[in-house]
Order: C-alpha cells, then structure tokens, then sequence
C-alpha cells in the first residue's frame, strides 16, 4: 500500500487521548454563525459519562452559547502529512464549581486566569475520531539487496 489512508479511532482511543490532552476548540453558533474558540479543558470522567470541563469568564461568548455545541482535539505532523482529530458533539451546561469538589477534582487550569469564574461542560453523546495514516508506519524496515 502506497497511499495515506483514513481509519476511525475506536472509542477507547478517543477517550484516551482526550485525557491526554488539555487544550481542544469548543464549536457553537452565535448570531447564526458558527464560532470555534480554543479553550483549556479537562476530561471528567463517570460511570457511563463523559463531560468535557472548561472555565471562562462570566457573561461571555461560551457562557452564553446555545445548549447545542462541538468540541475538538488534534495534532498533526505537516512533515509527514499524517494525524488525527476526536470530535465530541454534546450539550453544554453550567456546573456549580463547588458542588461535589468539582473545583478541586476537575480544574481545567486556563492559561488565562484572569476572571475565568464561569465553570461549564459538555456533556458529550456523541464521541468520535479518525486517523490519517502513513502507508511506511506499517512497513517502517527495508530489506537488504542481499538476503
């Protein structure tokens, strides 16, 4: 096989590497226009649940999205043209921080502090991902001239 080729991620893989990961693009619409913005987040993680946590500061674009959004994590290697994406489609609500010792389990620590006192999650229904592979990951040895 010669050419990249797209594969899903299982679900345990999307899971995975949103533990991993702690920066993603939350996609909703506002105005009637679709906004993506980069935001901290962290995995929270119940039995047969799965919320996405995010701090920003009160009254803004996120807290006052609409209940129906997207979010998304990367990483891609432009070198070797390969990478992957995982999508979350879910709803998003307002999360009492202090309730549970959800501030201090969950805390997505925002890059900016500064007045991020409005703690939501998507609470995700939908969980998916893709990979584009490299055909020589598979085949990363070569044989000698001689064998």
């Amino acid at each position: 096989m010669t050419e990249r080729w797209l594969e899903e991620l299982t679900f345990d893989e999307c899971v995975t590497r949103l533990r991993e990961h702690h920066v993603g693009r939350i996609g909703m619409v506002t105005g009637e226009f679709p906004l993506v913005l980069p935001v901290n987040y962290r995995l929270v993680e119940l039995p047969g649940k799965h919320w996405i946590a995010i701090r920003t500061r009160p009254g803004n674009v996120i807290e006052r999205a609409g209940m129906n959004v997207a979010f998304e994590i990367d990483e891609i290697d432009p070198d070797r043209r390969e990478g992957w994406s995982v999508a979350v489609r879910g709803t998003l609500h307002r999360v009492d921080a202090d309730a549970a010792s959800f501030k201090s389990r969950f805390d997505p620590h925002p890059w900016l502090l500064h007045e991020r006192e409005a703690w939501m999650v998507i609470e995700a229904f939908q969980i998916t991902g893709r990979r584009l592979r490299d055909p020589g990951e598979d085949w990363s040895f070569e044989l000698p001239d001689q064998i």
